[in-house]
């Protein structure tokens, strides 16, 4: 017996080796899932890419929903702006977007209705930049399409889907030397740009760790009545995909005040998921246990949290929950040696020597006044009256068109969409194998420390 219960130790010491072994196995597999091929022969990195100056920026908007038709507003109060094509396959969108133009006194735009129409728009040769807002899977089609025919690219979140995505983004930019930027308007509010220029003056000390999440109930949005949004997309990409499928609103402000690709990268993340519960009671709750909605079963769990490592030692948490009943949050906390801000649930500073406890309301004002970022100085109180998300979809417009018009470096760049999109998928891989740690590309192929610090350029 004694001897029987020696080798049961040994067959179980033996299996849990076995386990362990396979389990290292999987996550080598897992952290080279995706190879970084060698720059082709002919190709060159575009960070901070410089193109001739424009202008006037002719542009076409594809995608005229509600992220569309807003740009079209707003477009109507920046100077050297021209819409000259309006694309969208909802005939009534179209018709609105054109009426919006009218109204402002804008020249009447080209008007594409048909599924192919961007290719029609992407082909002409009296456009500068093509202006993306349809459902997440044209993104990448769409903009590799417009670079490849000499377009500048803006695209709205996320950029890209899959890793293979984002390596297309990245290529068609390198090989055709044209802008793409991502469309991330939170980079741009008020606190955030704030928060990016205290970080830049040192007021923090050395960043060590950001947080940002997209915390946004939108079970309203994902079960619209009368017929709902076209093809009910975003509910599809609920039905099929867990981690992390929304990253870019939090983590995109986060990677520009901890330089990401310039001075450091992002090395491997973690991601986990809870199952899913929120979409399943509301929908029951709302049209009844025997609906199709409450029989769906949907991949997405209710809430991800995700965890970067930096190569430089520093970590960054993202996470996204959209079918919760809970305040929204981005989160936006940045965590230094000498100092600590976050945007939400509680506003506030804390800096040495008595960074235990938050500045006063009062105290944190005059710092937000002392550090307000140049570019809120400059164009905030325009911002705030055309509106978009309080100003920031101004702002993010505005710098767009101004690098464009005077050949500077956009704020954000091709990296930035391929690293912050990156996550999707990456988290998907992480939360699949329980938790599994897996490499983050390196979309600069080794030019992350080509500088070393984020710039919005300026004249």
């Amino acid at each position: 017996m004694k001897r029987l219960f020696i080798l049961l130790i040994i067959a179980v010491t033996l299996t849990n080796c076995d386990f362990q072994n396979s389990n290292k196995t999987e996550l080598f597999k897992a952290q080279q899932v995706f190879k970084e091929d060698e720059r082709p022969i002919g190709q060159q990195d575009v960070i901070e890419l410089r193109c001739e100056p424009i202008d006037t920026v002719r542009m076409a908007i594809i995608g005229l929903g509600m992220r569309g038709s807003g740009a079209v507003y707003r477009y109507n109060f920046i100077e050297g702006a021209k819409i000259v094509a309006l694309c969208d396959v909802v005939p009534e969108n179209v018709e609105k977007a054109q009426n919006a133009l009218l109204d402002a006194d804008k020249p009447k735009a080209d008007v594409y209705t048909d599924s192919l129409g961007w290719q029609a728009i992407c082909e002409r040769d009296d456009i500068d930049l093509i202006y993306i807002c349809t459902h997440w899977d044209l993104h990448t089609p769409i903009a590799v399409y417009a670079m490849e025919h000499g377009k500048h690219v803006a695209t709205e979140v996320p950029a890209a889907l899959t890793i293979d995505e984002c390596w297309q983004l990245v290529n068609t930019a390198e090989k055709t030397q044209q802008h793409c930027m991502q469309l991330e308007n939170c980079n741009y509010d008020f606190f955030e740009m704030a928060t990016l220029n205290m970080a830049q003056k040192g007021l923090f000390g050395e960043i060590v760790h950001g947080e940002g999440a997209y915390i946004h109930d939108l079970r309203w949005l994902n079960f619209m009545e009368e017929g709902g949004y076209w093809n009910m997309w975003r509910l599809r990409h609920l039905e099929k995909e867990d981690g992390n499928t929304y990253p870019t609103h939090g983590f995109g402000p986060i990677c520009h005040i901890m330089n990401i690709h310039r001075g450091d990268k992002m090395d491997y993340l973690v991601s986990v998921s809870g199952n899913q519960f929120g979409m399943t009671a509301y929908a029951k709750e709302k049209f009844g246990e025997e609906s199709d909605y409450a029989k769906t079963e949907y991949a997405k769990g209710d809430i991800n949290t995700t965890i970067v490592k930096t190569n430089k030692g520093k970590t960054i948490m993202i996470q996204h929950d959209v079918t919760s009943p809970r305040p929204y949050s981005r989160i936006h906390m940045v965590s230094g040696t000498k100092g600590f801000a976050q945007k939400w649930p509680r506003k506030g500073i804390a800096l040495e020597p008595n960074a235990h406890s938050f500045l006063s309301d009062e105290e944190m004002e005059k710092l937000l006044v002392e550090y307000e970022h140049p570019i809120t100085k400059e164009v905030g109180k325009k911002a705030k009256e055309v509106g978009g998300h309080g100003g920031m979809d101004f702002i993010m417009d505005y710098r767009l068109i101004y690098c464009l018009r005077n050949g500077l470096p956009l704020d954000q760049d091709v990296y930035d969409a391929a690293e912050w999109s990156a996550i999707i998928e990456l988290s998907q891989i992480s939360v699949k194998n329980q938790g599994m740690p897996v490499k983050v590309p390196d979309f600069t192929r080794g030019a992350w420390n080509k500088v070393n610090t984020v710039t919005y350029f300026t004249k």
